[in-house]
């Protein structure tokens, strides 16, 4: 997953830190000098780009209380600089306008990147409370920008004359990507239409800061406690281990902790034999947030997406899916659910069959403990579709776990497979401050010995970090303010037990290269302008560089240069990696399905209209997944809609659809590469040259084609995914 770059300024309302135009680099001299709590603003660490290497921020001299003083001195210093520009006496012009806006928010922009990064994966009560203030604050920041009559007037006037310009082809887009920007934000809107658009966009940013805050405690408070580690059976004992630990950090000496993750299955379902514990742990997971106290979100995401069907209403759109869509490739609501409603028979068809098998399974195991059968449901499934790949597959997940210990799937797979693509290397370092004790940094270099910037990695879960895995940017590269990348990824990944090795599923292994391939996006960005670089591109084509870089996790050559086992340093033996493959469809319906059925989640609340009353969550939800076909009572939404982070949180509302429309598009290149030699540096750097490193600096669309010389077909997703064989069946049928 992407977090949300604070130079993709289209979301109304959705996003706590947009607003800033610009990225890092030397602080102008008219800065502000806004002074809280005694101290003057020329100490705070934020002042000034950092001195450390690449800017990269001085954790060891961060402290919670210089946010908000920053926060406040970065917006005084962006409306001062905005002011001039709008002011300016000069004729407008592309360089006294546009350009001018690209250089301008630098502070806020450095305090808005580290306070995302530790809201994020490391955050605390004071840093939340920062939040809770501060996100009104800036919404109205950015509505302030955005609704400036005299900026908007002078970028209007640069746009009319766009053809005479002779701009280059960066410039050019840069113009219309503004020029769109502060349209699709209001800016033509009467002056009362514009008072009326920032009091909805104060109203969603403060309700979206407590959604995810409720969301965050209620994922901590819903963690599974177990007394009696009978209940535990099937789990394997450095699980059980790295329970207990969890239990110790919390005070819970003698008990076990199951942390939950932020999707509705969770990983410990997978081993444990207690039906009893398999039932409690997903209702731990599927209620967190359902619980009728502080920690309820029902309320707050149904406000937010009446407020935001209301916001696109004033900008005159039926929906806010049909305002949001209006910059993506697919462009129109009516495409994505086209597009979706494809997927859903195949994906449920293939479901259903995996059922039944499931279904056989315990039918055949109850009968073997002399007990009476009992029905499929959801915590079921993965206890058994892991017996019915062990029968079909032989394929125990715990067999192959030694294989994966997660600094060599790292530095052998995930790097390796960079380098051997891309010419790039990596070197750790440890002279960089960092925000908690098992980050790692490493600067990377290109081929030619030049680097490319920096590189964090922060891969264990914590109570205080936010479910899921991620990647952002402290730093953006952008040749006009002469930065490098600063990129970290961001996963949940189970701790072990102090002196123990982090041993890895084929799905955490997956995680590993999806992030990297975002972070790649970034390192190879070369770009002029910041509001174009790296990954401020469109929602539904900036998840396909990183589904394009899963594809290597398997790739023969990369996967045996990984594969090893711990102990040992021993290769995974061959046909236990034909295993691994041959089973790789395993289970594909489920996923398809359970991803499916949150995205067209998604689409439903966000085409509400703007009339349409505040929705009662638990029946509006049961009532969109049985319209669209995907309500299998075995199978649920990957992401209820009260802890759905992706589209209340972090940037994808309307939006989620993009990760199976990404993925057509990098299964689509991904066969691209299998039919031009596979993993060849000339490949790889033809990628890199037309994709990687274009950023937002032409149409995603233009793009690929230029590429790949062709449309993308949804025909290679279909084969890759094993819904090919069940469209053929059903197309016989009809």
């Amino acid at each position: 997953m992407l977090r949300l770059r604070i130079n993709s300024r289209r979301l109304i309302g959705s996003i706590l830190l947009a607003g800033t135009l610009a990225l890092s680099g030397p602080l102008p001299s008219a800065a502000a000098t806004v002074v809280r709590a005694g101290i003057g603003i020329t100490n705070n660490p934020f002042y000034r780009a950092s001195q450390l290497p690449f800017h990269a921020p001085a954790f060891d001299r961060i402290k919670n209380s210089d946010f908000q003083p920053a926060f406040e001195a970065g917006m005084k210093q962006q409306d001062e600089e905005v002011a001039r520009i709008a002011d300016n006496p000069a004729p407008p012009t592309f360089e006294n306008t546009v350009a001018a806006l690209e250089r301008t928010g630098q502070m806020l922009t450095r305090v808005t990147e580290t306070f995302e990064l530790l809201t994020g994966a490391d955050t605390n009560p004071s840093l939340q409370q920062v939040q809770e203030i501060e996100a009104p604050r800036l919404s109205a920041h950015e509505d302030a920008i955005h609704l400036n009559p005299k900026l908007f007037a002078r970028i209007q006037s640069v746009y009319r004359e766009r053809d005479r310009l002779h701009l280059d082809p960066e410039a050019r887009r840069l113009l219309n990507y503004d020029y769109q920007e502060f349209v699709l934000a209001g800016a033509r809107l009467s002056p009362a239409d514009k008072t009326q658009l920032t009091r909805l966009n104060a109203a969603i940013s403060t309700l979206t800061v407590q959604f995810s805050n409720k969301l965050l405690a209620a994922t901590k408070a819903a963690a599974l406690v177990v007394d009696d580690s009978s209940r535990l059976a099937g789990m394997s004992p450095a699980d059980i281990d790295a329970d207990a630990h969890a239990a110790r950090v919390r005070g819970l000496a003698g008990k076990w902790v199951i942390p939950l993750q932020n999707t509705t299955q969770q990983p410990a379902l997978v081993s444990m034999s207690d039906r009893g514990t398999r039932h409690t742990l997903f209702e731990h997971s599927w209620t967190r947030t359902e619980k009728s106290d502080a920690n309820d979100t029902r309320a707050t995401i149904g406000r937010i997406a009446m407020l935001r069907a209301r916001a696109a209403r004033l900008l005159g759109y039926d929906t806010f899916a049909a305002w949001r869509l209006q910059d993506q490739m697919v462009k129109t609501p009516a495409r994505v659910e086209q597009f979706m409603h494809q997927l859903v028979p195949p994906a449920t068809a293939r479901a259903a069959a995996e059922a039944s098998a499931i279904q056989a399974m315990i039918d055949e195991d109850q009968k073997a403990a002399g007990k009476p059968p009992f029905k499929l449901q959801p915590w079921d499934w993965d206890y058994y579709a892991r017996q019915v790949r062990e029968a079909r597959y032989a394929l125990d997940p715990d067999q192959i776990k030694p294989y994966f210990e997660l600094n060599n799937v790292l530095e052998n797979g995930v790097f390796y497979a960079a380098h051997q693509l891309y010419g790039i290397t990596f070197r750790e370092r440890r002279d960089l401050p960092v925000w908690a004790p098992d980050v790692r940094v490493f600067t990377v270099y290109d081929a030619d010995g030049k680097a490319l910037g920096l590189f964090y990695c922060d891969y264990f879960k914590r109570d205080n970090k936010s479910g899921g895995a991620w990647m952002s940017n402290l730093v953006d590269q952008s040749k006009l303010l002469g930065t490098l990348p600063v990129i970290y990824n961001v996963a949940n990944f189970t701790k072990p037990a102090p002196g123990q090795p982090a041993l890895l599923t084929m799905d955490d292994v997956i995680t590993l290269f999806h992030e990297f391939g975002h972070a790649l996006n970034g390192f190879f960005a070369d770009t002029e302008y910041p509001s174009l670089s790296g990954t401020a591109t469109a929602r539904d084509f900036v998840e396909f560089p990183s589904q394009f870089n899963e594809h290597w996790a398997l790739y023969p050559a990369v996967f045996n240069h990984y594969a090893r086992n711990y102990r040992t340093g021993a290769p995974m033996p061959p046909e236990l990696f034909e295993k691994i493959r041959k089973s790789r469809l395993f289970n594909a319906g489920y996923d398809m399905t359970e991803e499916i059925a949150a995205a067209l989640l998604d689409m439903s609340w966000h085409t509400l209209a703007a009339i349409d009353p505040q929705q009662n969550v638990d029946e509006f939800e049961a009532q969109s997944l049985k319209s669209n076909q995907v309500d299998l009572p075995y199978v649920p939404p990957r992401y209820r809609s009260s802890y759905f982070l992706h589209i209340w949180g972090n940037g994808y509302a309307a939006g989620y659809y993009a990760y199976n429309w990404t993925m057509m598009l990098a299964d689509d290149a991904f066969a691209w590469f299998q039919e031009h030699g596979g993993m060849t540096r000339a490949n790889g750097e033809r990628f890199r040259a037309m994709v990687l490193s274009r950023g937002n600096t032409e149409d995603p669309a233009n793009m690929y084609r230029d590429w790949r010389g062709r449309d993308p077909t949804i025909q290679a997703m279909l084969k890759n995914r094993g819904l090919e064989t069940v469209s053929k069946s059903q197309r016989r049928e009809r």
